[in-house]
């Protein structure tokens, strides 16, 4: 079968203006929430796309750690590639595809660092393993091996071997905070169900979109 051929029809619901919460942040949770209970893999995963100085985006996946009203959580190394080109440029994008349940939402909005308070008291809350790894990997730099990262993930392992982890000085997060949402619902011969939140004076703008 051919890339061309591939194809599925998206049946499984559909999504209304009347259905729609007024609050995205409410909408977003609604779905989350329907996420989870499905029994997803990763339904916190979203890729995140940044643009550096050169106008060349780039995306990877990242894990959301929190969201409410003022916006949504990640945490990353502050010398990592998503970092410095958030300094560059703070409009970033969101998307959520959650295409077992022939979902996607995405979020456009800026990125702002979050306080040293809000990253240590979700540092703390990292396993032991995963806060050794802040340590060991200095992100998105080139390596000579997978040796090398695991020699220096066993060196951190003894350095930190009788206490606690300390928050590294170079690790940190981010507050997405959102300008814009688009909830996105498969439907048949592709005639999808597309709504816009676009925010306004302090209200947001629910609009249809065509598919």
């Amino acid at each position: 079968m051919s890339l061309e051929d591939t194809r599925r029809e998206y049946k499984y619901g559909r999504l209304t203006r009347e259905s729609l919460k007024e609050s995205p942040f409410g909408q977003f949770n609604v779905w989350m929430d329907q996420a989870i209970d499905s029994d997803l893999s990763d339904p916190t995963a979203m890729c995140l796309a940044t643009v550096n100085a050169e106008g060349q985006p780039w995306q990877r996946t990242v894990l959301l750690k929190g969201f409410d009203e003022k916006g949504f959580l990640f945490y990353t190394n502050l010398g990592s590639r998503k970092a410095k080109e958030i300094e560059g440029n703070a409009n970033i994008c969101l998307i959520f595809p959650w295409m077992q349940l022939d979902r996607q939402v995405i979020v456009g909005g800026r990125a702002e660092k979050l306080s040293k308070t809000e990253v240590l008291k979700y540092f703390l809350k990292r396993p032991r393993g995963s806060q050794l790894a802040a340590w060991a990997s200095k992100q998105s730099s080139r390596i000579t091996s997978r040796q090398a990262l695991e020699a220096q993930f066993m060196q951190m392992k003894q350095k930190f071997n009788d206490g606690g982890v300390p928050l590294p000085d170079f690790w940190g997060g981010y507050r997405v905070v959102p300008t814009e949402f688009e909830f996105w619902q498969g439907g048949e011969a592709r005639l999808h169900d597309r709504f816009q939140y676009l925010l306004g004076n302090e209200d947001w703008r629910i609009s249809r979109l065509a598919p």
